[in-house]
């Protein structure tokens, strides 16, 4: 997850992707930048979002987020925004084709991870590189959580 930095009054995480973590083996992780419209923008910093069940793909060079939700925003009804629209997603062109690279060849899946405003009051979002989880490492995951919730509880009863 993104970090918050102390004492930054413009940082403010809109919608995270809990479930990501638990599906997928994320191995590595972009921050880009994300097209929006005004009444979208305004939507966010009410927040309503959601990028749960959002993915991201790179198609002809370029990279797009596919199924996000952004609610509509009620001040803006004649020129609002279509909620599950394709955004456009800004990385450099070398980034784009790393990610185009891990994805055809290598078979892995971009996740959309954490999207924030970042400290200069833009929104971004935090994609990861991931490769899925099979059933029993999910299950590997879950037990080792259990187990050091488990040990820290023994910790602070003994101490």
């Amino acid at each position: 997850m993104a970090k918050k930095p102390k004492s930054d009054p413009n940082y403010k995480v809109i919608a995270e992707n809990r479930r990501a973590r638990y599906d997928y083996a994320i191995e590595d992780d972009l921050e880009c930048g994300i097209v929006l419209e005004g009444s979208e923008v305004k939507s966010l910093r009410q927040g309503g979002s959601n990028i749960a069940e959002s993915s991201a793909a790179v198609e002809n060079g370029e990279l797009w987020l596919v199924n996000s939700y952004i609610a509509p925003y009620e001040q803006a009804k004649t020129w609002g925004h279509e909620e599950r629209r394709r955004r456009k997603l800004l990385a450099s062109r070398k980034e784009v084709a790393r990610l185009w690279n891990a994805t055809q060849r290598q078979g892995m899946t971009l996740v959309p991870l954490v999207l924030y405003f970042n400290h200069k009051g833009f929104v971004k979002l935090k994609i990861g590189i991931a490769k899925g989880k099979k059933t029993q490492d999910k299950r590997e995951t879950e037990a080792k959580r259990d187990w050091n919730r488990q040990k820290a509880r023994l910790l602070r009863e003994r101490g």
